[in-house]
Order: C-alpha cells, then sequence, then structure tokens
C-alpha cells in the first residue's frame, strides 16, 4: 500500500544530513545546471554582502573611539558616521543582485522541474496511478516542489551567510579581542547545547498536541462526511462527546507542553542574559584596566549579537535543509519512476481486426482476483460486438488491456494480425475511440473538448462533428456558440449535451475501432433518441465494441458475447441467444425487463 502523503512534510519525514542525503538533494542541482552561471555570481555578491556587512561593527567601534579622542585613519567622526552609512549601501546593492540572481535561478530551475515532473507523471502506467492518492500527486508538485523553491532562493543562501558570518566574526574577535573571546567560547556553547536538548523536547510535544488535533479533526471530518448516518442513527450526542474527549486530550498536552515552554523561556532570559552580563562584566572590566578600548568592547559586543543570530539562525535552517532533502526524495522518486514503453509499429490506419486468445488477468494491486480466465474471443473488421454480463464480470477490463493500460499475465491480444505489445503506443491509442457512460469534460470551452481529439481541427470540422453528432443544434443556441465554458468536469451541461460532445470528439478523431461504454443508460428519452441517432452515425464502417448494461439497446449488433466471472459463457446473435430459453443471456434479458 503507498503511504498517505499530506501536502507539507511531517517532523519525522525530516530526514538526517548524511552523505546519502544530501546526494538526493544533489539530484535536484541538475536542474539549476543551466542557470549555474547566475548562481555562482549570486553567491559571489552573497559573499560581498556578508563580508561588507562584517565590518559594520569594527567602524562603529572607531566612531567611539574617535568620539573619545583616540586616533585612527579618519579622525572625524562625521565622516565614520558617513563610512557606515556607505557601509550599509553598499551592502544593500550587494543583497539586492544576490536576492535578484536567486529568484532568477529558483523560479526557472523550478519551473523546469514542474514541468518535468508533469510530463514524467502523464506518461506513467496506470499501475502507477492505482497505487498513490491524487492529492498525493498534486502535492508533489505543490508542495514539495514549493519546499525546494524555498531551499535554494533563500534557505541556501541564508545558510551560506550564516556560516560566513560565524566563521569570519569568531576569526576578527579573535584577532582583535582574544582574552574576551576565549571567555565568550567557553560561555555561550553550554548555553546552546542546553538549549537545543531543552528545545527538542519541547517539540516533541507540541507535535503530540498537532497529533491530538488532527485526530479530534478526523472526527469532524468523519461526522460531516456522513452526517445522514448520524441523524439516522440518533448519533449527534455521542459524536459531541466523542468530539468533547478528544479536546479535553488535546488542552491536556497543550497545558504540559505550555509549562514546559514557559520554563524554557524562563530559563533562555535567565540563561542568555546571564552570559551577556557575564561577558559585558569581562569586558568592563579589561576596559578597566587598559586592555582593552571602549570602542573595541562596542564592536565585540555587536559582532556577538551578529554571531548569536548566525548561531540561532543555523538551527531553523538545519530544519529547512532537512525538509527539503525529504521533498527532493519524493520528487526524484517520480522522476525515477520508468514511462510506459511505447516504441512499436507504427500505421496510418488500421483495419481493426481484434483477437483476445486464452487472456488471463488480474490487477496488480488486487493479485488474489483473477478477473479474467483464459478468454478468448474475435471482432472482425467492421464488426459491431457487445459484451453482456453482470457488473464485474471482466467488460471494462477487457477494453483497459486493448488500450493496453495494463498487461496481460496470460494469453496474446492481437490488432490487425500483430501482437498488442509490439504495437507503438501513441498509434494503438490514436485509432481507438472511447465514449464513456459517465463523461468527464475538461473546464474550458466545447470547442477546446471536441478538438481534444485533433487540436490543429479546423472550425468547419468541429461543427462537422458537432453535427454528425446531433450537437450542434444547441451548441449553435448558445451566445458564445462554440466558445462556450463547459464548467468544471462539464456541469454547466446536460447528461445528453455532454455524451453529444463526447460523440463529436469521438467522430473528429476518426478511430478504426470504437468503445461504446452504453452511452445512452442513463438519459432522459429525448436525449436517448438524440445520442442513439448520433452513435449510429458514428459506428458506420467501424469496428465497434459496445459494453452493454441495457440490454434492449444491442439487438442490431452482429454478435453478442456474455461474460460471467471472467469468462465468456454463451456467444451468437441477440435472437440467437434468446432461444435458448434457460441460457445466460436470456436469463439477464428477463431479469432486466422483471425490474424494469
Amino acid at each position: 500500500m503507498a503511504k498517505k502523503r499530506g501536502t507539507a512534510l511531517e517532523e519525522h519525514e525530516k530526514r538526517k544530513l548524511t552523505k546519502q542525503n544530501l546526494s538526493k538533494l544533489g539530484g535536484i542541482f541538475s536542474f539549476l545546471m543551466p542557470y549555474r552561471a547566475s548562481f555562482f555570481l549570486g553567491m559571489v555578491f552573497l559573499l560581498l554582502s556578508s563580508l561588507t556587512l562584517l565590518t559594520f561593527p569594527f567602524v562603529a567601534g572607531k566612531l567611539i573611539d574617535t568620539a573619545q579622542g583616540e586616533d585612527w585613519f579618519v579622525t572625524d567622526i562625521n565622516s565614520i558616521a558617513l563610512i557606515l552609512v556607505g557601509i550599509l549601501a553598499v551592502q544593500s546593492v550587494f543583497s539586492f543582485f544576490r536576492v535578484w540572481l536567486f529568484s532568477l535561478v529558483s523560479e526557472k530551475s523550478m519551473r523546469d522541474i514542474r514541468h518535468a515532473l508533469y510530463s514524467r507523471l502523464i506518461r506513467l502506467p496506470m499501475t502507477f496511478f492505482d497505487e498513490r492518492r491524487t492529492g498525493e500527486l498534486i502535492s508533489r508538485i505543490t508542495a514539495d516542489v514549493s519546499m525546494l523553491q524555498d531551499t535554494f532562493s533563500v534557505t541556501l543562501a541564508e545558510l551560506f551567510r550564516q556560516i560566513v558570518t560565524l566563521i569570519a566574526g569568531v576569526i576578527f574577535l579573535m584577532v582583535t579581542t582574544p582574552k574576551l573571546t576565549l571567555f565568550m567560547l567557553a560561555t555561550f556553547p553550554v548555553l546552546v547545547i542546553i538549549a537545543m536538548v531543552f528545545g527538542r523536547f519541547i517539540r516533541t510535544l507540541s507535535k503530540t498536541t498537532q497529533d491530538e488535533l488532527a485526530s479530534a479533526n478526523v472526527i469532524v471530518e468523519e461526522t460531516l462526511q456522513s452526517i445522514s448516518t448520524v441523524k439516522s442513527f440518533v448519533g449527534e450526542a455521542y459524536e459531541s462527546n466523542r468530539y468533547q474527549s478528544g479536546l479535553n486530550r488535546v488542552v491536556s498536552v497543550a497545558l504540559k507542553a505550555a509549562k514546559y515552554r514557559g520554563a524554557f523561556i524562563s530559563f533562555i532570559i535567565f540563561a542568555l542574559f546571564g552570559g551577556i552580563v557575564a561577558v559585558m562584566w569581562y569586558g568592563a572590566s579589561l576596559v578597566s584596566s587598559g586592555e582593552m578600548s571602549v570602542g573595541e568592547l562596542v564592536s565585540f559586543v555587536l559582532y556577538t549579537t551578529f554571531i548569536g543570530g548566525s548561531i540561532a539562525g543555523l538551527g531553523d535552517i538545519y530544519g529547512q535543509v532537512q525538509k527539503a532533502i525529504g521533498s527532493s526524495e519524493r520528487v526524484l522518486e517520480i522522476l525515477d519512476e520508468k514511462e510506459e514503453q511505447s516504441s512499436g509499429v507504427k500505421k496510418g490506419s488500421f483495419t481493426g481486426k481484434i483477437t483476445f486468445e486464452k487472456i488471463g488477468f488480474h490487477y496488480p494491486t488486487r493479485p488474489e482476483v483473477e478477473v479474467l480466465k483464459s478468454l478468448s474471443f474475435h471482432v472482425n473488421p467492421g464488426e459491431k460486438v457487445a459484451l453482456a454480463g453482470h457488473s464485474g464480470a471482466g467488460k471494462s477490463t477487457i477494453i483497459q488491456l486493448l488500450l493496453r493500460f495494463y498487461e496481460p499475465q496470460k494469453g496474446e491480444i492481437l490488432v490487425d494480425d500483430q501482437p498488442l505489445s509490439s504495437w507503438d503506443l501513441n498509434s494503438l491509442r490514436s485509432h481507438i475511440g472511447i465514449v464513456p457512460q459517465e463523461v468527464l469534460l475538461f473546464g474550458g470551452s466545447i470547442k477546446e473538448n471536441i478538438s481534444y481529439a485533433k487540436p490543429n481541427a479546423s472550425e468547419e470540422e468541429l461543427i462537422e462533428a458537432a453535427k454528425k453528432a446531433n450537437a450542434w443544434q444547441f451548441i449553435s443556441k448558445f451566445p458564445e456558440g462554440m466558445d462556450t465554458l463547459v464548467g468544471e468536469r462539464g456541469v454547466k451541461l446536460s447528461g445528453g449535451q455532454r455524451q453529444r460532445i463526447a460523440i463529436a470528439r469521438a467522430i473528429l478523431k476518426d478511430p478504426s475501432i470504437l468503445v461504446l461504454d452504453e452511452a445512452t443508460s442513463s438519459l432522459d428519452a429525448e436525449s436517448e433518441s438524440l445520442v442513439q441517432e448520433a452513435l449510429d452515425e458514428l459506428m458506420k464502417g467501424r469496428t465497434t465494441i459496445i459494453i452493454a448494461h441495457r440490454l434492449a439497446t444491442i439487438r442490431k449488433v452482429d454478435r453478442i458475447y456474455a461474460l460471467s466471472d471472467g469468462q465468456i459463457v454463451e456467444e451468437g446473435s441477440h435472437s440467437e441467444l434468446l432461444a435458448r430459453e434457460n441460457g445466460f443471456y436470456s436469463n439477464l434479458v428477463r431479469l432486466q425487463f422483471a425490474e424494469n
């Protein structure tokens, strides 16, 4: 079973920064290579920006010293103040180019990743989609790629900047004020380690609170989705109490977390400011003994602030990089999936001969259920054949195998006397047209939906296809005509109108083999008459397979195959099969007419 995925990485989905995991993040770097010049130029500006800003505390200290009468190469405090403003101005220019260049690289590379992901997704076999939820796959293109985008545009830049600030700041302090620096380095790491251990414990409690809240929300979701069941069983009070219990658990854990968080914050404030007081005390003693100037102490305090900010920022950046590795792993998982094998024989047209020879098949996700059992049948060019049987007999599976959505485990399927596996996949599917029972249109215009079968079709061809499908009579009445928007999944059109759009699309495709999944079964009498008339036009001169739900609609076909439990139990014309008084097909007909 595929793991259920959300839209964001949970704490336990973070990846440790091992060499193997970092290599996964490196796999995403291949998408940055076309923009490597901009990326490295951005790194240069980042380095310049960081180093420029690090000169600010030093010059600020000299401003204090100069004010107290000490000599520097600039003796005017106004000039030093202008130098400080100049440092900030230069650093701002460097920062602008750094942000712009990293955004340019991240936007373009993430565009390439999204396109590569989508292109690979729609070319993957049906077995891939059977094992995964749609929401999970959308999450990979949205949430995971957004996480990577944040990583390459912000997180990596911040990581590099904080490391430069930390290393350069410590080196500068060791050179200028070694005694105070050593005292600071002996004090702060202990506080940082204690804070990290305490912080991890607090995060665990916060995660538990979120889990309890999620569990409580599941109760709400389940109840609202099954509200009719809740009301019919008078379960309002029970569900309300169940939700109350869930909320009580949330409050209990949250209060426990708040207690420890309060203690943690109190400790941090006391210890951090205590450490600062200790460093300031030691610095003041060095100033009073003449080993250090006031300006140097000010510079030290500013550098320490910069370094402390870097250390604090690195913890969050570390977590972001961990999440980015998890996202890159999920993105690369799809990019590494093998596409459908499409190479093979190509032909401009088919005669439409179909042969199934002793086909045995089970769905990859349900290997214990054999759907087709040594099934054999044939359809001659131009014949109209119907597949009849109870729901679950294997009728739709036959069509999915014909389209090579799946490969049979046993037997062989032939089209025009060529093994199905030897055909070019695109060539094969381009010669098979389907009019499904439940038509799901794209959310664009009528024109876009019909022309999906032939994107370069002319206006005349589209109108001709619509007329043959009995669709032009209602399309022409719309104020926007062919440009009328059908709404999401075609909700703005009636069932009969959607069916006729689907038929027009199939007519425009001009397939050699036509599959009709009982396209009139859910329509009213008037719509059914118009759709059936359009289907009769569409079936002319084509090999046609009809999946029959309403047996009255297949009286005129050349041959009927009656399926039961994945096997063909009877074959013949409607009149021949009906003549078998105790036959499977005649029993189906009696049952259906009895229901009506």
